[in-house]
């Protein structure tokens, strides 16, 4: 097949030719953000699920959907090591330079800026990551009191005001939320409690992995009453199909049917690694009907790829003791496993391995599905730690 025409595309974020499955998620959000335009009451929606499952893709297909409404949108991902303030305050800038274009709002517009910039500069002791370009002079008494809680609470306020002046609504998509320390979290929450109190149509559509419904009810008690927390799984079989078989199909290729009941099986439904495995049978298949046998051909060299990128990246991360946990981990199988039993495996007790264990969540590379079990957030990668760390070597520090 002609690799310039391959239609699949594997990579962080990037947007498949067919985004299958997501469709009735795509209608809540759209309602929601329709109701929060309107003053109307809906909760902000976060998605959750683990690595490899499409909430890039889909966060970013519901920020189109939401442009081409005609709502005013920021969009942000949230890296380790960053404080909220910084990641939020240059696109909130963007935001409110786009709203201030509207006569109706240009007022309000401007104020929200002088309040963004008593913001930064009330909050860069503390966060000195903030950088941010500054359009007016700070309003006195607005959003500068150096307390985040209050000032963030201040700030959204006022944009929301501009928002609703404009007859829009500003919707922040923010990705990788779980990355945000629990203290910061507890202040956004507390800042959209506020706006969905005053009618306000500011609203969160935010992406994280499955340990972020526990850190925000953590941060703030009432935040089950603020968001909805839909889980993004693996596709069904028939969407998979679906994802594999419309893309091809647009072009004159075709599957055998054998070909997508083994795509489905070994990717398990996951879109991202519906991508991976797509590209790589479409370059090896020498003509259509794809067949099963150029899927197990491919999918030597999909593993492949994944473990030098997808997988490396990630355990190139992890500090020897971290591995060790992880491996002994994939000796158990996928998951989840009681920490116990994989303290057991160790020969360790449960006690002394409770720091490791806390780094790897840090990490976004563990997750706890109920109190004392571990499970994997990126799928397959208990494979992957027997691949890399083979035989019994990595029993011994």
């Amino acid at each position: 097949m002609d690799p310039i025409r391959n239609p699949y595309a594997p990579g962080a974020g990037a947007p498949p030719p067919e985004l299958a499955g997501r469709d009735a998620l795509r209608e809540t959000v759209r309602i929601a953000t329709e109701r929060v335009r309107l003053g109307r009451h809906a909760k902000s929606v976060l998605l959750v699920g683990l690595r490899g499952v499409g909430k890039t893709v889909l966060l970013d297909r519901l920020r189109d959907d939401a442009e081409a409404a005609g709502m005013h949108t920021l969009r942000i991902e949230a890296p380790e090591g960053r404080s909220l303030p910084a990641i939020l305050a240059p696109q909130l800038r963007q935001a409110l330079l786009k709203l201030s274009r509207s006569e109706q709002a240009r007022a309000f517009a401007q104020r929200a800026l002088r309040a963004l910039a008593g913001f930064a500069g009330a909050l860069k002791i503390k966060y000195q990551d903030i950088e941010v370009g500054l359009d007016f002079e700070p309003e006195p008494g607005l959003a500068d009191n150096g307390d985040l809680e209050h000032d963030l609470q201040d700030l959204l306020e006022v944009t929301g005001i501009a928002a609703q002046q404009a007859g829009t609504a500003l919707i922040l998509f923010v990705d990788e939320l779980q990355y945000v320390e629990e203290e910061q979290l507890a202040c956004l929450i507390t800042a959209l409690h506020r706006t969905a109190q005053r009618q306000l149509p500011i609203m969160l559509v935010g992406a994280g992995l499955p340990q972020l419904p526990g850190r925000m009810g953590r941060a703030k008690s009432y935040a089950e009453r603020l968001f909805d927390f839909p889980y993004l799984a693996p596709l069904p079989p028939d969407a998979a199909r679906t994802a594999l078989a419309k893309p091809a199909a647009e072009l004159g290729v075709a599957f055998a049917p054998a070909a997508l009941d083994l795509l489905v099986q070994q990717t398990q439904g996951y879109p991202y690694f519906l991508q991976e495995w797509g590209k790589h049978v479409w370059d090896i298949a020498p003509d259509s009907p794809i067949g099963p046998a150029d899927v197990e051909k491919a999918s030597r060299e999909v593993i492949a790829a994944l473990d030098e990128s997808f997988f490396r990246v990630r355990f190139d991360r992890l500090t020897p003791s971290e591995k060790r946990y992880l491996r002994a981990m994939a000796e158990l199988g996928p998951g989840p496993h009681r920490s116990g039993d994989v303290a057991q495996v160790l020969d360790k007790k449960v006690t002394s391995l409770g720091p490791i264990r806390n780094q790897l969540i840090a990490k976004g590379m563990i997750w706890s599905p109920s109190h004392g079990d571990t499970a994997f957030t990126v799928p397959m990668f208990d494979a992957f730690m027997q691949r890399i760390m083979p035989g019994d070597d990595w029993r011994r520090e």
